[in-house]
């Protein structure tokens, strides 16, 4: 498969294995939305709740601005599609059937002209 920009992930279901170069390259174009973002939300499709935390602590790990609490307790069983938001720092669990897999990142403005962003699914490892 053909994955050389964020915009290729678009209809996918479930986030593919990327190889280094192509990781590289995806991430240094997500990296400039991220920034140029007054927030971002999240969106985790996992097949469990301790691999959704676990993605959603490397995203807070790769920048220091991106943090949430009290993550300690959520619990969904099963599959889980975990939701977090930056501006207020709410994060959300629930299980979920016949979700694919990866990391889902809209780019959210605070000027209602600039329409909203999603890129993904990304691997779940992608930030680590």
């Amino acid at each position: 498969m053909k994955i050389n920009k964020l915009v290729d992930l678009n209809n996918l279901r479930t986030a593919p294995q990327l190889r280094n170069g192509q990781a590289k390259k995806l991430f240094e174009e997500l990296e400039v939305n991220i920034f140029n973002a007054d927030w971002i939300t999240i969106g985790i499709m996992a097949p469990g709740n301790k691999r959704a935390i676990e993605a959603l602590k490397s995203i807070s790990k790769k920048y220091s601005s991106i943090k949430f609490g009290n993550l300690g307790s959520l619990n969904a069983e099963g599959g889980v599609f975990l939701k977090a938001n930056q501006k207020t720092g709410n994060v959300f669990v629930r299980s979920e059937k016949g979700l694919g897999e990866g990391i889902l990142i809209t780019c959210q403005y605070d000027e209602d002209a600039k329409e909203s962003n999603t890129f993904g699914p990304l691997p779940l490892d992608f930030f680590t």
